[in-house]
């Protein structure tokens, strides 16, 4: 087992170091006046070719990568273009307000995906089994920011149950700032709610009709005995993983539902860095969000080795 998290870490180590150099050649291979930009386009070339020495983009790419990649081991990574403020305090603010609207997304979205999936699997091919089948492909199906704008205009300006902005007053209390981030957290949570419940449902039908539920039953055991002790553990190993990737995709699709409840999260950061062409911001962003989707893929992994036993086994190879 530590010979496994050992070479896991190891992968993740060269996966964010790949991560790292894509984001690189992306940033500073394709052709941008990283000056003009930010000075705009009537600014004297001599004041344009001067910050560009003093930001470094004049220097040789070799050069700018080894930078790169040495203020990437300290977590150095610059000022913003725009605002010359530190890139890093500015990212971890960002990550720390979207990490806060992604647990509250997983907390509405995965006691109930699971409970959906195993009373489908408890129920399969009846009515309520095919019903939570195509409602989760059917959310499934749906962008983010649509379930968003459906619940801006119904529950929020029609309705008027919640507040359509997910930014809390200064000095609010926890529930208050519940209150305004549930819309935002539900437009996630409806989506990710079929991943989770056909994945829950898949794994419990396939461990359902394994043999040892069968002798289980045999021996006298009664439905809700079988499922604690049999049942659950090993059919919420597929969805243990689901959930570890879901997390990274989190933060992808977060972009669009910050956009449209104007929530100061990672989405909105790096969508104004990427309008203004604000290179350290975006960068530093990249691989922020690569570190929180390797952190969630092996807790997962943890999370299964510890449960299915024979995944400590092959882990120990």
């Amino acid at each position: 087992m530590t010979r496994w998290i050992l070479r896991r870490l190891v992968l993740s180590l060269i996966t964010l170091w790949l991560l790292a150099t894509i984001v690189f050649v992306i940033a500073n291979v394709l052709p941008n006046d990283v000056g003009r930009t930010i000075l705009g386009p009537f600014a004297p070339q001599a004041t344009v070719d001067a910050l560009n020495e003093r930001l470094g983009t004049n220097d040789p790419l070799l050069e700018q990568y080894v930078r790169a990649m040495r203020n990437l081991v300290t977590l150095d990574f610059g000022n913003s273009f725009q605002s010359r403020q530190p890139v890093l305090p500015l990212i971890l603010g960002a990550i720390g307000r979207s990490g806060l609207l992604a647990a509250f997304a997983l907390l509405l979205t995965i006691p109930v995906a699971i409970a959906a999936g195993l009373y489908a699997a408890r129920r399969r091919d009846r009515r309520a089994d095919r019903a939570i089948v195509l409602l989760g492909v059917t959310m499934s199906s749906i962008p983010e920011f649509v379930v968003g704008t459906f619940l801006v205009v119904v529950v929020g300006v029609q309705l008027r149950w919640f507040p359509v902005t997910a930014r809390a007053p200064e000095g609010a209390d926890p529930v208050t700032i519940l209150s305004h981030l549930f819309m935002p957290a539900l437009a996630m949570a409806l989506v990710y709610f079929g991943y989770i419940a056909r994945m829950t449902r898949a794994g419990t039908v396939e461990v359902l009709e394994s043999d040892y539920i069968r002798t289980a039953t045999m021996k006298g055991l009664t439905t809700g005995q079988t499922m604690r002790r049999h049942v659950l553990r090993n059919a919420l190993v597929p969805t243990v993983a689901v959930i570890g990737v879901q997390i990274g995709y989190l933060f992808g699709g977060i972009i669009g539902v910050e956009r449209i409840f104007n929530y100061n999260g990672m989405g909105q950061v790096m969508l104004f860095a990427a309008q203004r062409k604000d290179i350290p911001v975006l960068q530093a962003g990249a691989i922020v969000v690569g570190i929180v989707y390797m952190l969630a893929t092996l807790t997962s992994d943890l999370i299964i080795a510890w449960m299915n036993p024979r995944a400590r086994l092959a882990t120990g190879r």
